[in-house]
């Protein structure tokens, strides 16, 4: 049996989103910056998606950039919005994507400015009164806090800190990555000067994501080399990449609510079969709460055994797919920064297990049996 529950690294896509790039990859071929019919249609269907994404996240059209993906997005808004606004200090947690880490420590490394990390509850959670600290020490700072963590599945109250850094004119930046297509943004009512997305985590093509810049909060182009994207991005346009995007947005929002309800029972199933099999399981960071993490994720601490190092090796040969952490970092010789940080003296093992639409009840229970058996072949 093959189980794929990595899907907080990317998702399978979704055929209804194939069915809408196939015309793009195969028959509208135009460059969408030539002004002859084949150019123009391509175009048009550009500009209507964009539009569908605004529509979605209740923000208006030029608020919307297209990127390669979440990363770019990520390294766009925070390296141009201190060039474009000569800000000198930074606000960010340690457990941030490195996308956002290892951009902000970049920065700080040209000189140009200070960062400053946000004090973590022992859940993984961002403390808010420190926060409002460091707010009223470096005004007009730069804060950059993950929507939800991509290994824990910690949430964070983007309303309370986009009030905060209003308050204390900061730019208030949060890669979404996580919870685009899985949580509804109401762009109107929050206060966020960038956001990122990447659609390969809501069920649609890799290579293509999007920043979201509020429209009283621009920056310079990151890119340069044409003047795409509203000269935003040089480059042309992934053109069947956009179209993907939009559409797997489009069906995440149609179907929200049947597929939170659905992958939210697949979560607490496999923590119920997890504390059932393996007494000694915990659950890293918040990632057991249903109200304060993800509920495509959760991260799992397992006991300490002899050959804990090879667990996702012999997962992997019983056919379950997971992670260690972030997919972005495999191929590194180092542990998870996140858990790291949070249990700095554990030897306990750990899985990041994340569901999709496609998951179902069988491939929990499968995932959990696999486990369990390779715990009491370590015990015999």
């Amino acid at each position: 049996m093959q189980v794929y529950l990595d899907n907080a690294a990317t998702t399978p896509l979704d055929p209804e989103v194939f069915d809408a790039m196939k015309p793009f990859l195969l028959e509208d071929f135009g460059n969408p910056s030539s002004t002859h019919a084949h150019g123009r249609k391509v175009r048009a269907a550009i500009e209507s998606a964009r539009k569908k994404v605004a529509e979605l996240l209740n923000c208006s059209p030029g608020e919307i950039i297209f990127t390669s993906g979440g990363t770019e997005a990520d390294n766009a808004i925070l390296t141009c919005a201190v060039q474009t606004y000569g800000i000198q200090h930074l606000i960010s947690s340690p457990v941030e994507h490195h996308a956002v880490l290892h951009t902000l420590q970049h920065i700080t490394q040209t000189g140009k400015a200070q960062l400053h990390y946000v004090e973590l509850d022992e859940k993984g959670h961002v403390q808010l009164d420190h926060l409002e600290e460091l707010l009223r020490q470096y005004p007009n700072a730069l804060v950059s806090l993950m929507h939800a963590n991509n290994e824990i599945g910690n949430l964070l109250d983007i309303q309370t800190v986009g009030n905060l850094c209003r308050e204390h004119k900061a730019y208030f930046h949060s890669d979404t990555v996580q919870t685009v297509g899985h949580y509804r943004h109401d762009l109107k009512s929050i206060f966020l000067c960038g956001m990122t997305a990447a659609a390969h985590k809501f069920h649609g093509p890799k290579g293509i994501g999007f920043m979201y810049l509020r429209r009283d909060h621009k920056i310079h182009p990151f890119i340069h080399g044409g003047a795409q994207e509203r000269n935003m991005r040089g480059g042309t346009e992934n053109v069947y990449g956009i179209i993907g995007l939009a559409k797997a947005l489009e069906i995440a929002y149609r179907d929200m609510e049947d597929h939170r309800q659905y992958i939210s029972s697949l979560k607490q199933r496999m923590i119920y079969r997890l504390k059932e099999a393996l007494p000694d399981v915990h659950f890293n960071g918040d990632s057991a709460s249903m109200e304060k993490s993800l509920y495509t994720v959760l991260n799992v601490s397992l006991p300490a055994a002899d050959d804990s190092s090879l667990l996702l090796f012999n997962l992997d040969l019983q056919g379950v797919s997971a992670s260690g952490g972030s997919a972005c970092s495999s191929g590194a010789t180092t542990g998870s920064h996140v858990l790291a940080h949070l249990y700095p003296n554990s030897t306990r093992p750990s899985v990041r297990f994340s569901f999709s639409k496609y998951n179902t009840p069988g491939e929990i229970d499968y995932a959990v049996n696999v486990l369990a058996a390779l715990y009491k072949k370590v015990e015999a």
